[in-house]
């Protein structure tokens, strides 16, 4: 397997004209028990795979870091050169640090599948660059988790345009020793005069835009605000006040894992955003930190693997989409990088016997908790026909503005 490594880039993708000539109507995308499909565009017509044919030798797959491990970093950790003597196609894995990142080197025609997150996937399926798939190509679709199936990120109208990996709830995590009484929600990380003070941490993307207003949909319910990545102008407005009020107390906006999780480590940051698995690797080290999801709510993610409209081995990618959603690949990957596996069998397989009940793999209680990153467009995900929301370009101005 061929492997590259890459830095995060620096060039941003609008969603904006991609999603041109679109219609009205849909409804929520995530959170609160909401299963609704992301109905609101007509995406491109592009052909979807009727069949599988013979394996082109080679995929070139465009991936999270941890998503497509050979052996090269960890000799037991390889799921990757089994998939190569299982199907003779030789994997070349680029790894991308955002998914900004990711949409770039997508559009460069070079790769076959992705890991795409939610705040990309609608993005890769408006500009056309993913095409849709054919799920009854995909032995292992049928063991999915069905709480991850034609959601408003992976799907247009019914029409799946992956397969789900994997998924997690973005946590509030805290120092225990500095940091009293204990956090009770949001609002820690929020609120005007906090006493850590530039000790806070938070999320460094345009779809942190989405905590803000899902804070705010609970605290100023006059706003209106249905769905966090549904904002209109004067929403949208809303969320930048508070994130702009915020801004002076943050330590970091943290990116980079390890960065975050040595920042918990040191007391240079005592309360805010993480992931459980950073949770994990801080507790291992003896860090004294709690983790919770808030009655509330929280954002989060869902990975999806999608493959490249322009993709020159597609038998190889459906290959590959196949078997990482598989229970064993599945429980290797998702258990490797932390998160929930997509694959319902896959906890069965995982060496951690309870690394499931830690990531609430089954819970659909708790999935719905979760609004998982979806690209906001100008069509509102809410279903409001009345107003135009505002898309991932107008976010990504937004940012800049918020982080100065």
């Amino acid at each position: 397997m061929k492997k590259t490594l890459t830095t995060a880039a620096a060039l941003v993708l609008a969603f904006g004209a991609a999603a041109c000539g679109t219609t009205s109507g849909g409804s929520g995308s995530g959170g609160g028990g909401a299963t609704g499909q992301a109905g609101s565009f007509t995406p491109p017509d592009v052909p979807m795979k009727k069949s599988i044919g013979t394996m082109e030798g080679q995929v070139n797959i465009l991936a999270w870091p941890g998503y497509a491990e050979d052996g090269s970093n960890d000799k037991s950790v390889d799921w990757v050169t089994p998939f190569e003597k299982k199907t003779g196609c030789q994997a070349s894995v680029k790894y991308f640090g955002t998914s900004d990142e990711a949409l770039t080197l997508m559009k460069t025609g070079e790769y076959d599948v992705v890991s795409a997150s939610g705040d990309a996937s609608l993005r890769l399926i408006a500009s056309g660059d993913a095409a849709p798939v054919n799920t009854k190509l995909l032995k292992s679709y049928a063991d999915i988790q069905p709480f991850l199936k034609n959601r408003a990120w992976n799907s247009v109208g019914g029409q799946m345009y992956g397969i789900p990996q994997g998924w997690g709830a973005n946590l509030l995590m805290w120092r225990t020793d500095k940091v009293k009484p204990a956090p009770t929600g949001w609002g820690a990380v929020f609120q005007k005069s906090s006493p850590y003070a530039g000790k806070i941490t938070a999320y460094d993307s345009p779809i942190y835009i989405a905590d803000a207003g899902l804070y705010l949909m609970n605290t100023q319910p006059k706003l209106g605000i249905k769905n966090p990545y549904a904002l209109d102008q004067k929403q949208l407005d809303a969320a930048v006040a508070l994130l702009k009020q915020q801004r002076p107390q943050i330590s970091e906006y943290w990116s980079d894992y390890l960065k975050t999780q040595q920042a918990f480590t040191s007391g240079d940051t005592l309360l805010g955003t993480t992931w459980q698995f950073i949770a994990n690797l801080a507790e291992a080290a003896k860090v004294p930190v709690k983790t919770m999801l808030p009655s509330d709510g929280s954002t989060g993610w869902s990975d999806t693997w999608m493959v490249s409209s322009k993709s020159k081995n597609s038998n190889c990618a459906y290959a590959w989409m196949d078997y990482i959603a598989g229970p064993s690949a599945n429980a290797q990957s998702a258990e490797y990088f932390g998160e929930a596996p997509a694959n319902a069998k896959a906890c069965d397989l995982t060496s951690d016997k309870s690394f499931c009940t830690t990531y609430h793999a089954a819970d659909k209680a708790y999935a719905d908790k979760i609004w998982y990153w979806t690209t906001p467009i100008k069509q509102c995900l809410d279903g409001r026909k009345d107003v135009t929301c505002t898309d991932y370009g107008q976010w990504t101005q937004a940012w800049t503005e918020i982080k100065g």
